[in-house]
């Protein structure tokens, strides 16, 4: 009576992939058999043993040892939004890519983008089962590209632990003292020195001897078991054990814990050898605040941290794993690797106008990875302007310059952000310029680029931006490369009388073209000046538009004038590049 009460009751689902399975089996017995009956799993899910004939599979020197014949673990879920995964019920597969924690094959990648459990279901997972046995037999899978197969290939992560911030190199010894500096209540950063400031949590940065293919553990004593070497020896053992290589870890954790205050949770940074060579993988593990201080009582009471015994340890303290932002540059690419944007990188920059265009295009530039950037503008920030501008309702009454550099600080505040109020930065910041955008439509403005064009020592890169009266979607940029003596004035003038002369370029011909009435906006009551219509999705494309096309110049410097059009503007062509000439030297 009490069996049948433990018999899985199956969803419409689990039903129809099992008796998919059952299907398959009968049309392929001698490759595939159903082995006992479906048991519970966890959160309902259906677990289903096979038996497969795998001893068939190409097989290579380095590849994945099968058996004739293999046994896996289907765990088929209650719902087909959720994928099925499978495992093995033993640990030869352990430290191989692709296989979770010494059990779980990860035949899926990305399941969102992989399951579909409409087109096939269960029988194209067996083909994918089938494909993964297949190309690990032979070696197919890169180490080096498998998901965090440092450490188990799963993502360690408690919910409610704070991320850890790494951007500094290292660690360059076996063992150091980091420290943890709290930015927010979410996020600590790790550095090799104390801050001038204090407040700093200390924590140990310990460099394992080998991989950990099972990944940390849930408890303190299995996580000190895990980072013996070599692991694989010891995977049979249950429970876990703490080695003899664990010792190290932690006493270097209880002599952390012990300088740090009663109540206080612990942290640990594990750098884990990859075993496909290159950089230590970053784990971060925190003892919650009641193992902390046992560890703290047990090295007071030993009067040393050194005399702690690992077999004192109990086997039911817990350990918590903190996401790591490992941002070294070592390990990280830029998403924005290879896109026009990333001409931005580095540089000085200059926006000159923090407005409709200027205001995007900053944020832009310091999202790029520029190293230095000034913003200049003498306005200030009232509540219309957030209809289209880049500002928030705290900044109303703000500088706009000030208003928009506290944002840009806190999108990256590794790039040293200036501001100037006034019309223009001092001759100092000019000289320290590398691109300089001009997004004020201002005729002296213009005036100023001009002369600096002129100059014949190393100058900046000089854009200026603007857009259409009518609708903002349209967008122009003029460049003057440091070769060229003409400022981007001289550029766009030049641009005009040729787009004003091609009925090709007709979508354009506003931007030179006097405005006609009705064009421009008068905002609210009490505003005598004029501006343009436009919304901020609008602008933000156009000034992204416009920004990506100026990277292009930093890194191929040449000039001339961009034409771009939002793609529901009312006309075409969507882009156009008309390349300066500039006129002969007088004889």
């Amino acid at each position: 009576m009490s069996s049948r009460k433990n018999r899985p009751i199956p969803t419409d689902w689990q039903k129809q992939a099992l008796a998919d399975l059952r299907e398959a089996a009968a049309e392929q017995p001698d490759v595939l058999r159903l082995v006992g009956l479906p048991a519970c799993g966890q959160n309902g899910a259906l677990l289903v043993t096979l038996r497969l004939y795998t001893g068939a599979l190409a097989t290579a020197n380095d590849g994945l040892v099968l058996q004739e014949h293999e046994r896996f673990v289907l765990a088929l879920p209650a719902s087909p939004l959720s994928a099925t995964t499978v495992e093995v019920a033993h640990w030869r597969f352990a430290g191989y890519p692709h296989v979770l924690q010494g059990r779980q094959l990860c035949i899926f990648l990305d399941p969102a983008r992989e399951w579909d459990p409409v087109r096939g279901g269960i029988r194209a997972y067996l083909n994918r089962l089938w494909s993964w046995l297949a190309d690990a037999a032979a070696g197919q899978f890169d180490a080096s590209k498998a998901m965090y197969h440092a450490v188990g290939g799963v993502l360690h992560h408690t919910p409610g632990t704070p991320t850890l911030v790494v951007r500094v190199p290292g660690p360059n010894q076996r063992i150091q003292t980091g420290y943890l500096v709290a930015r927010t209540e979410h996020r600590l950063d790790l550095a090799y020195s104390p801050p001038p400031e204090g407040g700093a949590v200390r924590v140990p940065v310990v460099t394992v001897a080998g991989a950990l293919p099972l990944g940390g553990g849930t408890t303190f004593a299995a996580l000190l078991s895990y980072v013996d070497d070599p692991p694989l020896d010891r995977l049979r053992r249950s429970p876990p054990q703490a080695s003899a290589q664990s010792p190290a870890i932690l006493t270097t954790l209880a002599a952390s814990a012990a300088r740090n205050p009663e109540g206080s949770p612990q942290y640990l940074i594990l750098a884990v050898p990859h075993p496909a060579g290159g950089p230590p993988h970053l784990l971060g593990a925190r003892l919650p605040a009641p193992a902390a201080d046992a560890l703290r009582h047990m090295a007071h009471e030993q009067g040393s941290a050194l005399s702690i015994d690992a077999s004192r340890i109990r086997s039911d303290l817990l350990i918590e794993w903190c996401p790591v932002s490992d941002e070294r540059p070592v390990v990280t690419t830029r998403r924005d690797d290879r896109s026009p944007i990333g001409g931005f990188l580095g540089k000085t920059v200059h926006v000159w106008g923090c407005g409709g265009l200027g205001s995007w295009i900053a944020e832009f530039v310091v999202r790029a990875g520029a190293s230095q950037v000034t913003v200049c503008d003498p306005g200030t920030v009232s509540g219309g302007l957030l209809v289209r501008q880049n500002y928030v309702e705290a900044d109303v009454g703000s500088s706009k310059a000030e208003a928009l550099a506290r944002r840009l600080r806190e999108i990256n505040d590794t790039v040293a952000i200036h501001v100037h109020d006034g019309t223009l930065p001092d001759a100092a910041a000019l000289a320290g310029a590398e691109v300089i955008i001009d997004a004020t439509v201002s005729i002296a403005m213009g005036h100023i680029l001009e002369h600096l064009a002129a100059i014949e020592e190393p100058r900046p890169i000089l854009a200026q931006v603007a857009t259409d009266t009518r609708t903002g979607t349209l967008g122009l940029l003029s460049v003057s490369a440091p070769t060229t003596a003409q400022g981007p004035s001289s550029i766009d003038t030049a641009a005009g009388k040729i787009v004003l002369t091609d009925p090709a370029l007709e979508l354009y011909h506003r931007l030179w073209q006097d405005t006609p009435d009705g064009d421009e906006l008068v905002p609210t009551r009490g505003c005598s000046v004029p501006t343009f219509h436009g919304s901020s999705a609008d602008l933000a494309a156009v000034a992204g538009t416009l920004t990506s096309f100026l990277g292009m110049h930093l890194t191929t410097p040449n000039s001339g004038t961009h034409l771009v059009a939002l793609p529901h503007a009312a006309g075409s062509p969507h882009h156009h590049f008309l390349p300066h000439d500039p006129p002969p030297a007088a004889p």
